[in-house]
């Protein structure tokens, strides 16, 4: 299937924007996840997504690294926000391919640059790099993942109840005009 150009909706954040958690309990983005990632993105220019963590203790696998797993999920958070916030609708990862270049330590901040790179109906295609300490430090993760967009009856129909009401609570409570998951 060919591919169309990705092209941010027009109320998409702005660049230098800073984008908030879209769930307080996201492992991945969450700021009610103790042990979570508490990644923080910003929008860039165009069709790109700047994202980053501190690997911790909490987040080791080999003594001393990061787990691969968890570097996983930090990429399928990144991508997912780039989809979710460029795209402004509700999506889910179809597959995540992960390529791990280098060990990533306990301590260092994983810079992630993620992009929009095609559309294709309901399929969206996004990649990224993972970066060592620094936006230019050396690659230590790529990954490219295809998401596909979903109604909102996905979350309705497979979430938990309390956590969707708990979800919709914060959200009238932030007054949100839009959001990318129920």
């Amino acid at each position: 299937m060919e591919t169309e150009p990705a092209v941010p909706h027009h109320n998409a954040p702005a660049a230098g924007s800073k984008l908030g958690v879209h769930y307080a309990q996201c492992f991945g983005c969450g700021d009610e996840q103790e042990a979570g990632l508490h990644l923080q993105s910003t929008v860039g220019e165009g069709r790109t997504v700047h994202s980053q963590f501190t690997v911790t203790e909490a987040h080791q696998g080999a003594p001393g690294l990061a787990h691969g797993g968890l570097l996983a999920c930090a990429f399928d958070e990144a991508l997912g926000a780039t989809v979710g916030n460029l795209l402004r609708k509700p999506a889910v990862t179809g597959r995540l391919e992960t390529d791990f270049r280098r060990p990533v330590p306990v301590g260092s901040i994983l810079y992630i640059a993620a992009t929009l790179d095609g559309t294709a109906g309901r399929k969206i295609y996004v990649s990224a790099d993972g970066r060592l300490d620094a936006e230019d430090g050396p690659i230590a993760v790529r990954a490219r993942g295809l998401f596909v967009m979903v109604g909102l009856e996905h979350f309705t129909t497979h979430g938990d109840p309390e956590a969707l009401e708990k979800f919709r609570e914060a959200a009238r409570n932030n007054r949100e005009d839009w959001n990318i998951n129920p």
